[in-house]
């Protein structure tokens, strides 16, 4: 993604942030898509929407860039698999990587590697084979409230630490059955790709060091194949995939699910926070949940930007001509917010209206490359809000809204730190 090339380019680290002594390399222009005034994408791209929503984005790569911000555009170019390509390959060469450089995974594929990868993952992610994952991840939630409220005896306690991270990480442990026994180091590398009080470069030190983790649970899962993604994977399509392949894939979703939903939940604790009428929605009408969701999903949208899209030809986008090796960027944070999408009676895009009804959203992208874990992070969306509301009703902020600690210039918009008291 557009967050890789950007670390490798500018030596970055992870929390989907930039290098703080990098960034003085880039233009701000090439800024303004990742910067975001508390929980809404700056007023630019917004401007830059209704101003025909494509531009060039100066970047030091060698190559061109353009920036798409509306829905109909970006969807188009989503969408558009035989006209853009994701291959590294084709982006490698563009940036000066190396082959070895290639980070793989779906993101970073087409057909028909990405057919074969998509082919044997989309079974293990639809809702009837992911319902077996309910009562754990429902016990996992209720796990992390009881430390909360023990944590709480003392003062405040950090939502992200304590809940907003670890649900989504011990759900991806269910989800791919990582041992119990190694679920103590998996939450350790889990934990530490948001730690950046070491600095950026340790974050993605901690990346690099899951992959050589992963494989080594990979082994094990070739000798005794348990029940969860892995196991199955092993036991049946154990022959077409190398054990690097499938610790991409395990990491990959690491990666993917993690931070994400992570980001999710904690900024949506963060309007729940500020509008206690949706606290007592959540908890007297279990039909709210799903709409409340997928609200949260579009107005959030934490990745701010997709895989870049590589051109395989000439190709007109919201009327500009892209040429052939040009590199597309799509803004999800903008695209999602397109009066375009506004329904007759629901609130404008820029507000957040969990009344609105369906809307055909980007937060997971679009297409065959639309993410495979979209429903697993909707199932923990939509199990960690109420149980959480339900348990601390009247929770309140523990610092004043200005401190909070919203990330700058990020692929994926989040906080690092969120304190809450949660007594009456």
């Amino acid at each position: 993604m557009i967050g890789y090339i950007a670390r490798r380019a500018f030596g970055g680290g992870g929390g989907g942030g930039l290098s703080a002594a990098k960034l003085s390399l880039l233009p701000e222009s090439a800024l303004l898509p990742l910067k975001r005034d508390g929980l809404d994408p700056v007023d630019w791209l917004r401007d830059h929407r209704e101003s025909g929503g494509i531009s060039r984005i100066k970047l030091p790569l060698g190559v061109t860039v353009w920036l798409v911000s509306g829905y109909d555009a970006a969807k188009s170019v989503l969408g558009a698999t035989a006209t853009f390509s994701n291959d590294f390959r084709q982006l490698a060469g563009a940036v000066g990587f190396g082959e070895d450089e290639n980070p793989g995974g779906l993101g970073f594929s087409d057909p028909p590697d990405h057919t074969r990868l998509r082919r044997v993952l989309t079974p293990e992610f639809t809702g009837r084979r992911l319902s077996r994952l309910v009562p754990r991840v429902q016990g996992i939630v209720d796990e992390q409230l009881d430390a909360m409220a023990a944590a709480a005896e003392k003062g405040p306690v950090d939502i992200v630490a304590m809940f907003a991270l670890p649900v989504p990480s011990l759900s991806i442990c269910e989800l791919l059955g990582v041992p119990y026994e190694d679920r103590a180091d998996f939450q350790r590398l889990s934990t530490a790709r948001f730690d950046l009080g070491d600095g950026a470069e340790a974050s993605l030190a901690a990346v690099n060091d899951s992959l050589p983790y992963l494989r080594g649970i990979v082994e094990r899962q070739r000798v005794d194949p348990g029940e969860g993604l892995l196991g199955r994977l092993v036991s049946d399509h154990g022959e077409e995939f190398t054990d690097h392949e499938l610790a991409g894939i395990a990491d990959g979703l690491l990666t993917g699910g993690l931070e994400t939903t992570t980001s999710t939940l904690a900024l949506g604790t963060v309007i729940l926070l500020n509008h206690p009428e949706y606290v007592t929605m959540l908890r007297e009408d279990s039909a709210a949940v799903d709409p409340f969701v997928e609200e949260l999903l579009r107005y959030l949208s934490v990745v701010q930007v997709a895989f870049p899209r590589f051109a395989r030809e000439d190709v007109e986008v919201a009327g500009q001509l892209v040429k052939k090796g040009d590199v597309v960027i799509p803004s999800l944070s903008g695209a999602n917010r397109d009066a375009t999408l506004r329904a007759a009676e629901s609130a404008e895009m820029e507000a957040f209206d969990p009344r609105r009804g369906v809307v055909r959203h980007l937060a997971f992208g679009y297409g065959i490359h639309r993410c495979v874990g979209a429903e697993l992070a909707k199932l923990e969306l939509r199990a960690a809000f109420p149980a959480l509301v339900a348990r601390f009703p009247e929770m309140r902020m523990a610092e004043p809204p200005a401190d909070l600690a919203y990330r700058k210039y990020s692929i994926v918009h989040g906080l690092d730190r969120l304190l809450v008291d949660l007594a009456p």
